[in-house]
């Protein structure tokens, strides 16, 4: 039986870039390769990672070079990316469930519930949006 664990780029992100609570973020991911999880995300986290560490670089945030190191880096998290025929459906009907404007962060909720496993996200507005779903956490229930 594989145990999984579904993550969002928000999260992915935090393993990344220096930020003041990114050392939760490396807690937890290597608690879960410690315990033989599988990381899983949809397809859509590399595009995000990429859009992000992009809008880094442009705002000063991190240096060109900084930004094709993580961006190179990125793989090496060993997410692994997965995909279901009715992902995009599901996404769909999450974002009406939960009223949310996309569909866009719901496709890691829809990939974690096809994976009937727990979802983590370091976006608190994802999370606040869907914190009725008794398998969305939050990076922000990791204590100091």
């Amino acid at each position: 039986m594989n145990l999984w664990v579904c993550v969002d780029a928000n999260l992915a992100l935090k393993l990344l870039l220096r930020e003041p609570d990114s050392y939760k973020a490396h807690s937890l991911w290597d608690s879960w390769l410690l315990s033989d999880f599988h990381i899983a995300a949809p397809p859509l986290l590399p595009i995000e990672v990429t859009a992000v560490l992009r809008k880094s670089v442009y705002r000063g945030r991190i240096t060109t070079q900084d930004g094709w190191n993580l961006l190179r880096k990125a793989p090496t998290l060993e997410v692994e990316i997965l995909n279901f025929d009715d992902l995009h459906e599901r996404a769909w009907l999450l974002a009406e469930k939960l009223n949310r404007p996309t569909a866009y962060d719901t496709h890691y909720l829809a990939l974690a519930e096809l994976l009937q496993c727990d979802f983590w996200t370091a976006d608190r507005r994802l999370y606040n949006a869907a914190a009725t779903l008794p398998w969305v956490h939050s990076l922000d229930e990791i204590p100091e």
